[in-house]
């Protein structure tokens, strides 16, 4: 991983290398984020610069034999700490080429999906139990850091999702943080640094790495060629810095969901009850990831209606070809008080179709509901 392979966030980019340039970085870093920040694409990039046998002043090489090996993390002295299942009695009796390969899982992982989530990593195991960082997987990372660095450069050490270790892990690694070897950097990227203890937060330099822009986003998805300029313009606002989210969206989401959007409401407030139901039935045979791009385009344009109605034009996102529609409806059928219902609707049913509710229903409930709120006088 390249610090230019990461769009944007180019003032947390120079604060690192200016740090690793004039030695001023400390022995533990915590990378915290949102979902969908970088804050493991950071992690990843500095380690690669830190051991970079020819950097510049804006990156690493990504030719030396240790770039190589970082960008295929199979560098011998960048090691992982991991959330995994937790042990039985009876798998820890087995042999240990019987033991699946959680290494080669995350690598795989990692290089798949770099903006990836605590969900994706749990899925990509295909295994559905309690991931968590043990008290054992602690004593191994301090008999790892006891050893000395394979290539003579940095011994690091990445812990992902540090907030899943429990007090007797955590305080396993105390006496460590508080005094590493020489030569010894810890990485920690966290989603939620406020369940981490106290007494770990307290032995690390917080990185606060921000979500992405929206120019950020849609620069990505053109370069990645993962959709078009036009579409990217759709997804973005959508996504609220999210690449995680932008990614899924460009792989799932045709670029008409506002005009679906607005049929729907169109449907909803003439009470057509049969295109209620067939809208219901089609949405419900999409992705899970189809119907929150749905949702997420109509609470944007409910949350343009508002702009627009507040006369804080200025500050819409939306493209030209969808304001004159959003404009229309926010003026001639609805007032403050139904766009607020109204958004509560759809964040209500986007948090039910992330736990896996019954899509056709959701769906036919919230037009009953929407059609109720619009219609009334």
């Amino acid at each position: 991983m390249l610090f230019s392979s990461i769009p944007g966030l180019g003032e947390t980019k120079q604060k690192l290398i200016k740090a690793i340039q004039k030695d001023h970085l400390a022995h533990a870093l915590l990378f915290h984020g949102k979902e969908g920040s970088p804050n493991l694409a950071l992690a990843l990039a500095m380690a690669t610069y830190i051991n970079c046998s020819q950097p510049g002043e804006e990156d690493a090489c990504g030719k030396c034999p240790s770039c190589l090996k970082m960008g295929k993390l199979v560098h011998p002295d960048l090691n992982f700490a991991i959330p995994l299942p937790a042990s039985s009695k009876k798998k820890a009796e087995k042999k240990e080429e019987e033991q699946p390969d959680f290494a080669a899982f995350w690598r795989n992982f990692v290089l798949e999906k770099p903006y990836g989530n605590f969900q994706d990593w749990s899925l990509h195991l295909g295994i559905n139990k309690p991931l968590s960082i043990s008290k054992a997987a602690a004593r191994q990372i301090v008999k790892t850091l006891s050893l000395k660095s394979f290539e003579g450069g940095y011994k690091m050490m990445l812990i992902w999702a540090p907030e899943t270790m429990n007090l007797s892990s955590a305080n396993a690694l105390l006496k460590i943080l508080e005094e590493p070897p020489a030569k010894t950097i810890f990485l920690m990227v966290s989603q939620q640094p406020e369940s981490l203890l106290t007494t770990i937060l307290s032995r690390t330099q917080k990185i606060h790495v921000r979500n992405f822009t929206d120019e950020e986003i849609q620069n990505y998805l053109v370069d990645q060629s993962l959709c078009g300029r036009m579409e990217a313009q759709q997804i973005a606002p959508l996504t609220d810095g999210n690449l995680r989210e932008a990614i899924l969206l460009s792989q799932n989401v045709a670029d008409k969901n506002t005009l679906l959007f607005r049929d729907w409401l169109r449907n909803c407030y003439k009470a057509d009850i049969q295109s209620l139901i067939d809208f219901a039935e089609l949405i419900g045979t999409g992705s899970k990831e189809v119907q929150k791009s749905i949702l997420l385009t109509g609470i944007n344009v409910i949350r343009e209606s508002l702009l627009n109605r507040t006369q804080l034009t200025n500050l819409m996102r939306s493209s030209e070809t969808d304001r004159e529609f959003i404009v229309n409806f926010s003026n001639t059928v609805l007032n403050d008080e139904k766009i607020m219902e109204i958004y509560r609707v759809l964040n209500d049913g986007h948090y039910h179709i992330e736990r896996n509710a019954n899509s056709k229903i959701l769906f036919l409930d919230m037009a009953f509901n929407l059609a109720k709120i619009i219609r009334t006088v």
